[in-house]
C-alpha cells in the first residue's frame, strides 16, 4: 500500500487478533458466523498520529471518496505530513485543495498541539483509554467518536466500544435484533460478551456491513 504521495505505507497489525477471534468465536454466535467470512484481513494501522488525526479532520461531514480527494490535494502541500511542516503552508493553498475554513482552523490547532508538545504522544503507551480521549477532545474540531476511532486504528487499543458510532449500532440492530431500532444500552449489553475485545468485535460488525476495511 502506498500513502497519499506514493510513498509505501507499513501497515502494524494487532498481536492480539488470533487471540480475541477464539475468544469471541467461543462468546458469542453471531462473531463465530462472521469471523471466519474475513480470512486473515484484520485492524491495520498507519503508525503515525498526526496523520491520522489530520486524515479524520479533512474526512469530517463529507462522502468517503470525497474525503480521499481532498486528503490527495492537501497531502502533496507539505514535503512531509509533519505538525511543523503543516504550520508553514499557507492558507490560500490549504483552501485550493479544497478544506474549508473551518477544516483549516482544526488542522492548524492540531498541528500546534503536536508541535508544541501540548499532547503527550510518547506517553499515550502508558496511560488508559480515557486518558487519551480526555487530551485529544481539547484539540479543536476532535470529539469523542474520533478519539475513538483513533484509539481503535492508531494505538490498536483491544476493548474500545464506540457507541456513538452509527456503523456500530446498525450492525448490531441488523446481526442481534433483526432490523429493529437499538439503543445504547441494547448495545452494550450485546458488548458484555465482547469483554475485553471490543474493539475487535466493532471491526468485525462494521465488515458485516462493508466487507471493505476502514482506514483511518
Amino acid at each position: 500500500m502506498t500513502d497519499a504521495v506514493g510513498s509505501p505505507v507499513e501497515l502494524a497489525r494487532p498481536d492480539y487478533w488470533a487471540e480475541a477471534c477464539r475468544h469471541l468465536s467461543r462468546k458469542d454466535r453471531v462473531l463465530k458466523r462472521l469471523i471466519p467470512q474475513f480470512g486473515d484481513a484484520c485492524l491495520q494501522s498507519r503508525g503515525d498520529a498526526f496523520t491520522t488525526l489530520a486524515r479524520s479532520i479533512v474526512g469530517q461531514q463529507i462522502s468517503v471518496k470525497a474525503a480521499q480527494t481532498v486528503w490527495d490535494r492537501f497531502a502533496r502541500l507539505p514535503r512531509r505530513m509533519t505538525a511543523g511542516n503543516v504550520l508553514k503552508l499557507k492558507v490560500d493553498d490549504m483552501q485550493a485543495a479544497g478544506l474549508s475554513a473551518r477544516k483549516i482552523e482544526y488542522l492548524v490547532d492540531l498541528a500546534l498541539h503536536f508541535d508544541s508538545g501540548a499532547i503527550h504522544v510518547d506517553a499515550w503507551n502508558a496511560m488508559d483509554d480515557e486518558a487519551i480521549i480526555a487530551e485529544l477532545v481539547g484539540i479543536r474540531g476532535i470529539g469523542r467518536w474520533t478519539a475513538e476511532m483513533f484509539l481503535i486504528f492508531h494505538l490498536m487499543r483491544p476493548n474500545v466500544l464506540p457507541l456513538d458510532d452509527v456503523g456500530l449500532i446498525n450492525g448490531i440492530s441488523r446481526n442481534y435484533f433483526s432490523g429493529d431500532p437499538v439503543s445504547r444500552s441494547d448495545a452494550r449489553e450485546v458488548a458484555q460478551a465482547w469483554q475485553p475485545w471490543c474493539s475487535v468485535a466493532t471491526w468485525y460488525i462494521w465488515r458485516s456491513l462493508d466487507p471493505l476495511p476502514v482506514e483511518y
